[in-house]
């Protein structure tokens, strides 16, 4: 008889391993006008407002099977806004067997993992150049989970709450926990990339760097949107409204902004 991991590792006590998932997007738009980036502004201040917000990370604490505690949030003038949530261990149906498998986390249909002790947090920022019409979104998650179960299941659902063209995804997994002998554990669960984590659609959609320190349990991927359609990028009409010029300056500024998001630099003109 094969034994689960979970049989085959048993602990003294409670599994004091922290497991942190950062979770980074970043929306580009091409905003001719200071009025379309005020419209911009606005646009993204509702579709992504406090309530909109707290409402994912409920489904989020949802489909880890966790029980919310308290919810603050609150919308910033001139823009922006912030949830956090504490929530503690909630009911699930039946006892999870998915917690150390590295598997895409499923949609909030269904409740496979308990959670203990943790935080959920969002905060929004968005923004625009002053002169060369690029506007920007960047929304930072947070996920802490202590336990068993890893809060990167929760990465499909982030990931199709969001209109994403790049994706920075941290994973650390922190302090460290005992078996029956003493012995300490400092990871309970296998995992060399966080795009174990990734569904197929989603890795086929972007090109991926990992930069990962397995010794130290840190795993960072960086994700960019392959496809480049101009259409997806302007804010109010379409590329038909625009000369073959004016298309292609604006594909080089916005391929530009994009690439020192992606890369993490300045790049020359």
């Amino acid at each position: 008889m094969r034994l689960t991991p979970q049989e085959l590792l048993q602990l003294h006590g409670f599994n004091n391993l922290t497991k942190s998932l950062s979770f980074n997007m970043y929306d580009i738009c091409y905003t001719q006008s200071r009025e379309e980036r005020e419209a911009y502004i606005r646009y993204i201040d509702e579709q992504y407002n406090s309530d909109r917000l707290s409402h994912i990370l409920q489904q989020v604490a949802e489909l880890i099977g966790a029980h919310v505690l308290h919810i603050a949030k609150q919308d910033y003038v001139p823009q922006g806004a912030s949830v956090t949530l504490l929530v503690s261990e909630g009911p699930v149906e039946e006892e999870p067997r998915e917690s150390f498998e590295e598997s895409p986390g499923p949609l909030p249909d269904s409740v496979v993992i308990a959670l203990d002790k943790s935080h959920i947090t969002v905060h929004t920022y968005p923004e625009y150049h002053p002169d060369e019409g690029i506007s920007t979104f960047r929304a930072d998650i947070d996920v802490s989970t202590c336990g068993e179960i890893s809060p990167l299941k929760t990465l499909t659902y982030l990931i199709h709450s969001f209109d994403t063209d790049i994706m920075t995804i941290d994973y650390r997994v922190r302090g460290f926990t005992r078996d029956i002998t003493g012995h300490k554990l400092f990871i309970d669960h296998e995992i060399n990339s966080i795009q174990n984590f990734l569904p197929e659609e989603v890795i086929e959609q972007y090109d991926m760097i990992d930069v990962n320190v397995y010794q130290e349990n840190i795993f960072h991927t960086k994700c960019k949107l392959k496809k480049f359609d101009l259409n997806n990028y302007l804010f109010g009409y379409t590329k038909d409204k625009l000369s073959e010029e004016e298309q292609a300056v604006i594909i080089e500024r916005l391929t530009k902004e994009m690439n020192e998001i992606y890369y993490g630099k300045n790049m020359p003109q």
